[in-house]
């Protein structure tokens, strides 16, 4: 079985447990799907689930065609991108503090709207780049093909993300029936809207060179 494996099954495991650990630890993708999924219901935060897993692949597969590493070494291109994803994530915590408190009317936006506010968020997260370009190649075999482990290991990360993912957007949405009251649902969603701007704050200061 293991020799059908693009690497060794002890790295691809070591490697499972790295990615498990990380996309544990807060931040952005927690906040702002705790915050969509809580105020606005789990097909929501499903679908902002999946414009994140899509900007994770697309990451990944830049990396594994070197785009990820020009980023990384690039300190123009690497601040731009950062302070691009810091102010879209102020945005965000901007846009949901200022929401119309109303549940009903939240759930009546479209999936789409999510989706793409999912993967922009990705996309403008320096800190995924720097992963598949510091991380990832240490668990790469140099006698094996490279596309293969690459390519392997960024559907390894993105599968654990999602499902990382997916249990947040339950575990939030749970809290929507309690949040039918506009008061309650206006509290959480501007707490959540303030953690989501610090996490903003915390993202700029982590990711400074």
């Amino acid at each position: 079985m293991e020799a059908a494996l693009p690497l060794a099954l002890p790295t691809l495991l070591s490697f499972a447990l790295t990615a498990t650990i990380i996309e544990l630890t807060p931040g952005p993708n927690m906040t702002y799907l705790a915050l969509v999924s809580a105020s606005g219901g789990r097909r929501i935060g499903f679908a902002t689930v999946a414009g994140i897993a899509l900007g994770l692949t697309i990451i990944g597969l830049a990396a594994a065609f070197g785009v990820a590493q020009l980023v990384s070494a690039s300190h123009l291109a690497y601040e731009i991108l950062r302070w691009a994803g810091v102010l879209f994530l102020l945005y965000l915590a901007w846009d949901g503090w200022r929401g119309d408190g109303d549940v009903v009317a939240t759930m009546g936006e479209t999936t789409t709207r999510h989706f793409f506010r999912g993967l922009v968020t990705n996309l403008l997260n320096p800190k995924a780049a720097v992963f598949y370009v510091a991380v990832l190649p240490t668990f790469i075999d140099a006698s094996r093909p490279l596309l293969a482990q690459t390519v392997t290991l960024t559907l390894v990360y993105v599968t654990i993300a999602t499902a990382i993912h997916a249990g947040i957007v339950i575990l939030a949405g749970a809290l929507e029936p309690f949040l039918t009251d506009p008061r309650r649902e206006r509290i959480a969603r501007r707490i959540l809207s303030a953690l989501l701007a610090g996490v903003a704050l915390w993202f700029a200061w982590s990711t400074a060179r």
